[in-house]
């Protein structure tokens, strides 16, 4: 079978690069996309919610479904000095491809495009769809974006049998790690009130920031449930602090902290935002306390999808990837409810976010491959291994 080649990989790459999607975002990313989809028979359905472009595009019909999932959005790219050049003006160095996006995820997303063309053109009658399904909300709110378009599917009675998502999931070198699962996301607000005063006089005041600092050592403190040993433990981390006038000799009457817990299952936020509660109450007689989930823990399961990508990465790197459960969110929790199995596979994780991004065209030819052997091992001629 014939492998995308890397030149129209990195063609893509490039493209996407240069549109400055900062979430939500699209800047015309997903036209690029659908363009490249729509010439090689895939029909093309964008689904808009809000400021959000979603793209959902199908080959084929009929059972399973397979979905490759991606985001055209990007997070901002921070001081431009910091930079080897424009973030938006893709640089090739050394053996990387540099810009905004490159590893998370407009390098795994033009890999993944070209891995289906190539496949479809080589069996245009395959079973089953091959579909994809593109949001500009992935790194915002992601509240009208995979959420909403798997929503609509589902209201249509359509519901994926394997979802496999680009996102930067490798280590050192693209499929020597694969996520399986993800720990689930709870943050939240905590607004204390005290009396604002004079530092002179702390006996007219109550500081709001001591009542604060007293409820983050607590939590900070508390002891960690243990969790399902297959996933990263639970974690908290404080984000945000807010207090004070900006004045050395002003008691601050009000503070503020947002916060984090990445937990495990079986762990029940519901236990958590209980404890949270309960330390916020024994120290701030006054405080409001607001949650955001941003999402259920979930563990794929073993099936075909998982056997044919092993099988696929073996076959082409010599080696069986290591399973994780580790990172943050993506928009696989979405997804997992529908019952699909879910993999993400995609670069190194290494300058996600940071200055100077890349993914190595190495990895971008390697990630090529490998999308389309899983393509052929699941929807080609290849039986799936059991």
């Amino acid at each position: 079978m014939t492998h995308p080649a890397l030149e129209s990989i990195l063609a893509l790459a490039r493209a996407l690069i240069s549109r400055a999607s900062i979430t939500p975002a699209d800047a015309g990313c997903q036209d690029l996309v659908g363009e490249r989809l729509a010439a090689h028979g895939f029909e093309l359905e964008p689904m808009p919610f809000g400021k959000v472009s979603n793209l959902w595009a199908t080959h084929g019909d009929g059972s399973p479904v397979m979905v490759f999932a991606g985001h055209t959005d990007i997070v901002p790219p921070g001081p431009r000095e910091a930079w080897h050049g424009d973030p938006f003006t893709p640089l090739i160095r050394g053996g990387r491809l540099f810009g905004r996006g490159a590893a998370d995820m407009k390098g795994g997303l033009a890999a993944m495009v070209e891995a289906a063309c190539s496949f479809v053109r080589a069996h245009p009658e395959h079973p089953g769809t091959l579909a994809f399904l593109v949001t500009s909300d992935e790194e915002g709110t992601a509240r009208d974006g995979t959420r909403r378009v798997v929503e609509t599917l589902l209201e249509r009675g359509l519901s994926p049998a394997y979802c496999l998502l680009g996102e930067p999931s490798s280590a050192t070198r693209a499929g020597d790690e694969i996520r399986i699962g993800r720990r689930g996301s709870l943050s939240g607000r905590i607004t204390v009130t005290g009396t604002q005063g004079h530092v002179a006089y702390p006996d007219r005041a109550d500081n709001a920031l001591h009542r604060l600092l007293a409820v983050l050592a607590d939590l900070l403190a508390m002891h960690r449930p243990e969790g399902d040993p297959a996933f990263p433990p639970l974690a908290f981390q404080v984000a945000n602090l807010e207090a004070g006038t900006g004045a050395a000799n002003v008691i601050p009457g009000r503070a503020t902290a947002q916060f984090n817990f990445r937990y495990p299952p079986p762990l029940d936020p519901g236990l958590l935002r209980c404890r949270v509660e309960t330390i916020c109450a024994r120290h701030a007689p006054r405080y409001t306390l607001t949650w955001d989930e941003g999402g259920r823990p979930f563990l794929s399961p073993p099936g075909a999808l998982r056997a044919a990508l092993r099988a696929a990465i073996k076959a082409t790197t010599g080696a069986y990837p290591r399973l994780s459960t580790g990172g943050g969110t993506s928009d696989g929790r979405f997804i997992a409810p529908t019952g699909a199995e879910i993999i993400e596979l995609g670069p190194v994780r290494d300058s996600i976010h940071q200055a100077n991004e890349w993914v190595s065209l190495h990895d971008l030819a390697l990630l090529g491959r490998l999308y389309t052997d899983l393509l052929e091992r699941l929807l080609g001629t290849t039986t799936p291994p059991g």
